[in-house]
């Protein structure tokens, strides 16, 4: 007989990133059509579950002034329950580590997060398709974060084929000003007209470019140089004129991101001007820049606080914090789904 665990501690939800993000359309409904590529990577919130036999579902360290009905975690909660007639409730813990405003997918993740511990707590036996039916009307983001896997999506972000990625790592920067995104999406300067594109054409490109670093660094290596640092080789490969220099695509929300909120533009520069190539995630505010490796990532990253440390005053600070943390290969909590 399978034992049911009546409590599930530091449960870890994990941060997204957009590696592009296309706006192909808008449906009557007012949903924006997307094309995006998730990858999760290992910068979490961390969550607690007791069971409890009243029912009832109550979240501590909650953000201050959020009203139990727009929680995110409590919706989902309650949601397992309708679904499935449990009686069962949950005592829920969350430890906020991923910056609210930045699109990074925090409350999607602590969502999802929330679907997957409970269904294991509960012993509800929901499938992970039955789960993501759960989670779309939390929120677009939110079925990724059941599904697993770094997906392309498609739809409004629930139409979800794997993709394969390469092993990288980021620098993930917080600029000092937050982004709410239902103002970006309703901004009458996005671009809605983008056009779509399959998904071959992405993994082409990614091919393409790895194809071209790995020919990179055997050509220095025969030369007996050191590899070049990736946001060198990028620079360099923007200077002549390469295609797919940098990342794939672009962020259609940048532009009026930057319109608005002065200081995830000022970010952005102040991060070229130290040689890396940033771009946005989601709707901001969060700047983000991929490496080969971990070391880079974190080189650059202590570059960073190293330079924060001497800004005149926190009024003149256009960052306010920065990560470097590896890309995963898998959503950590993949294992606890069953198809």
């Amino acid at each position: 007989m399978k034992t049911v665990p009546a409590t599930l501690y530091d449960v870890p939800a994990p941060a997204k990133l957009n590696l592009f993000l296309h706006v192909v359309g808008r449906r009557g409904d007012g949903y924006h059509e997307l094309q995006t590529v998730f990858r999760f990577v290992d910068l979490c919130d961390r969550l607690s579950f007791e069971r409890r036999g009243d029912g009832r579902i109550v979240c501590e360290n909650s953000m201050p002034g959020l009203a139990p009905q727009d929680d995110l975690v409590v919706r989902a909660a309650q949601a397992l329950q309708r679904a499935t007639g449990t009686t069962q409730g949950a005592q829920i813990a969350c430890d906020k580590r991923i910056p609210s405003g930045g699109g990074l997918g925090g409350g999607s993740s602590d969502a999802a997060a929330t679907l997957i511990a409970l269904n294991r707590l509960w012993g509800t036996g929901l499938s992970r398709a039955e789960l993501m039916r759960l989670a779309l009307p939390l929120g677009a983001d939110v079925p990724v974060f059941v599904f697993g896997r770094p997906a392309f999506a498609e739809g409004i972000g629930e139409i979800l084929t794997e993709v394969a990625l390469a092993p990288r790592a980021y620098l993930i920067v917080q600029p000092a000003q937050a982004v709410p995104t239902q103002g970006i999406f309703s901004a009458p300067d996005l671009t809605r007209n983008t056009p779509s594109l399959k998904i071959t054409v992405f993994a082409d490109w990614q091919r393409q470019w790895q194809k071209q670093q790995k020919q990179q660094g055997q050509e220095e290596s025969r030369r007996g140089e050191t590899l070049t640092d990736p946001s060198q080789a990028r620079q360099q490969a923007r200077d002549s004129g390469e295609p797919g220099y940098l990342y794939f695509g672009r962020n259609d929300l940048e532009p009026v991101v930057f319109a608005r909120y002065p200081k995830v533009r000022q970010a952005q520069a102040w991060l070229a001007r130290q040689g890396i190539q940033a771009r946005m995630t989601g709707s901001g505010a969060c700047l983000f820049a991929e490496f080969v490796t971990l070391d880079d990532a974190m080189l650059n990253q202590q570059k960073i606080v190293g330079k924060m440390t001497y800004c005149a005053s926190k009024e003149s600070a256009v960052i306010s914090n920065a990560w470097a943390c590896p890309g995963l290969m898998d959503h950590p909590l993949r294992h606890w789904t069953h198809d």
